[in-house]
Order: C-alpha cells, then sequence, then structure tokens
C-alpha cells in the first residue's frame, strides 16, 4: 500500500512539474509577445519579405508575434564568417513561421539552432550500395536534421524570398522537414489536425508522389520541382514551396492536393494578394 501511494504521489508531481514548465514557457512567450515589434524589424520584413504585403491584416500580426518568439527562443549562428544580426534573424524568421500561422503552436519544439553560412556548403555522407560503402561529398543550400537544426546558405535564402511566386523557397522547404520531423523520421506526414486524416492524406500523397515520379522519369511538364520525386519527404516539402508561392497553379493543377494542404496550415494562400 505504502508502495502504491507513493508511486501515486510521484505521478501527480511529475504531472504537476510538466504542467509548471508548460505555464512557464507559455507566460515568457506572452511577455514576449507583448513587447512592441522593433520598427528596424518591420524595415526588414518590408525590404526582404514581399509575400508579407498579400498577407490579411490579421495574418501579419499574428506573423509578427510569432517571429518574436521564434527569435528569442532559437540560436542563430554564424558558420565559415557568417554574421548573424537582425537582418539574418528576421528574414528566416519571417518565412518559417508563416508555415506556424492560424494554429496552436510550439515553434518547431525539436529545433534549437539554425545554422547560416555564407554559401552553399558541403556535407560528407556515407552511401551504402549493396553492401559497397562509398564517401560523397555534396554541396547543399539547405538541410534539415532531426537532432535540433536547420542549416541555410544565406544567399540562398534571400534569393528565394525574393520572388515569392516562382514556386521555390529555401526556407519554406526546410521548415516543412521540421514539420515532418516533429512526427519522428521525415516520411511526408506532418502533424494533421486530426488522426482520421491520414488515411486521406496518405491516399492522395502517394498517388501525387508517384504522378510526379512518373514525371520525373519521362521528363514531362510539372508543376513540381522533380526533386520532389526523390522520396515523399521531398515530395512534401517540394509541394508546401509551391502552396505557399504558386497557390492558383496548385490549385488548378492538383486540387485535391491543393485541398490537402488547406487543412494542413490551416491556411488559403489562394485568396492572398499576389
Amino acid at each position: 500500500m505504502l508502495v502504491i501511494i507513493l508511486l501515486a504521489v510521484i505521478g501527480l508531481f511529475a504531472c504537476w512539474w510538466i504542467l509548471s514548465i508548460d505555464w512557464r514557457k507559455q507566460r515568457k512567450r506572452q511577455q514576449i509577445t507583448a513587447q512592441p515589434f522593433p520598427t528596424s524589424w518591420r524595415k526588414i520584413i518590408k525590404h526582404r519579405l514581399p509575400f508579407f504585403r498579400g498577407l490579411p491584416d490579421h495574418l501579419k500580426m499574428q506573423l509578427k508575434k510569432h517571429i518574436q518568439v521564434f527569435i528569442a527562443e532559437k540560436e542563430f549562428i554564424g558558420c565559415d564568417g557568417q554574421r548573424i544580426n537582425d537582418n539574418v534573424k528576421v528574414t528566416i524568421a519571417g518565412q518559417a513561421c508563416l508555415l506556424l500561422l492560424n494554429k496552436n503552436t510550439d515553434y518547431y519544439p525539436k529545433l534549437k539552432q539554425i545554422l547560416v553560412y555564407p554559401s552553399a556548403f558541403y556535407v560528407d555522407s556515407e552511401q551504402n550500395d549493396n553492401g559497397i560503402v562509398s564517401h560523397k561529398r555534396r554541396v547543399l543550400l539547405g538541410e534539415s536534421w532531426e537532432q535540433g537544426k536547420v542549416i541555410l546558405s544565406w544567399p540562398d535564402t534571400l534569393s528565394s524570398a525574393a520572388d515569392p511566386s516562382d514556386g521555390s523557397n529555401l526556407i519554406f522547404h526546410e521548415f516543412a522537414h521540421q514539420l515532418d520531423q516533429q512526427t519522428g523520421v521525415a516520411n511526408g506526414a506532418p502533424v494533421l489536425p486530426k488522426q482520421e486524416d491520414y488515411k486521406e492524406w496518405s491516399q492522395i500523397l502517394n498517388r501525387e508522389f508517384k504522378q510526379l515520379q512518373y514525371c520525373a522519369a519521362n521528363q514531362l511538364p510539372c508543376l513540381f520541382d522533380y526533386y520532389g520525386a526523390t522520396n515523399p519527404a521531398e515530395f512534401f516539402a517540394v509541394i508546401t514551396e509551391v502552396f505557399f508561392e504558386q497557390p492558383q497553379e496548385f490549385s488548378e493543377q492538383h486540387p485535391q492536393l491543393y485541398q490537402q494542404l488547406v487543412k494542413t496550415y490551416a491556411l488559403e494562400p489562394l485568396t492572398w494578394d499576389q
């Protein structure tokens, strides 16, 4: 009996501790968003993020608050001489937080650090081909790690943000991976609003993924970059880019897939001023 009582007390204490941590985190975030949004940050948004102009006012307000929390909680690290300043932080945070609007969010909870390079960077990887192990060096513009890091090329961050309608955006791509990785290994299935949503999501995305693979294999024209045919995780990241940057074409050519992303992101970019 004593053991049972002790376990119950320990359980209650653990629950209290978890709730206390969450309360303190939410309290701190409220304090952060209660502060005025810096004027200098507004200038950076207007200069670097042209998509911001087309957002409805209520989404602009949400985005600013999210940027404040994101910058306060995430560590930005400059690599190979890259300088980290407000220009870098706001430009990255503004795009990353667009994916979080209209939802209860914990701000990419696994993500701790954003590493920023002054150019494309090299990553050494190991490849096993039927027992033959080889080492390859890949040149990358960005990468999302399950271990709490996103790595970005600063020039490519700027260039992809400059044109909000070309269907290509480095930040949307890498942070879509972060959303995907919240459920574990990236597999093209982020956290969906309801458990029962996964069946329809899987059916539609698998069909569209196979269609892109067919287009890529036969060099047929397609709205989505062929890189999305690599695997389901890359497919989700690629269609996220197009969802936010080319919603008109997306909704016309892939209406069912478009509606899946509308439900997942709780956003309707088609109604924004382009």
